[in-house]
């Protein structure tokens, strides 16, 4: 019986997605898109504040800036006004960031 139970914990365990989980609550914004982004640097925007690399607020864009990653992901809530959004992939740009991605959600 032992032998099934640790069977099935290595099966749940390999199987399992592990990611750290954002830095705070965010609900993405939806689009027809059906392409995910790749896996690349990740900017995520909410409530008026910013996380990058596990830094938050100036930290985050000190983090950025040291970075400086080719490609960024931007992970902003949609409830966040799209003229803080544009704001801050203008700043991402402004750091040297050559391409941005905003991600969203499917339909």
């Amino acid at each position: 019986m032992i032998n099934v139970v640790f069977l099935l914990l290595i099966f749940f365990l390999m199987t399992a997605e592990i990611a750290p989980p954002p830095p705070f609550d965010l609900a993405l914004p939806e689009a027809g898109a059906t392409a995910a982004p790749e896996a690349e640097a990740g900017l995520t925007l909410a409530e008026g504040r910013a996380s990058f690399a596990g830094a938050e607020g100036a930290a985050a864009w000190a983090a950025l800036a040291a970075a400086a990653p080719e490609r960024l992901v931007v992970r902003a809530d949609a409830g966040m006004p799209a003229a803080e959004v544009a704001a801050a992939l203008e700043r991402a740009t402004s750091l040297g960031v050559a391409s941005v991605e905003l991600a969203v959600r499917p339909r």
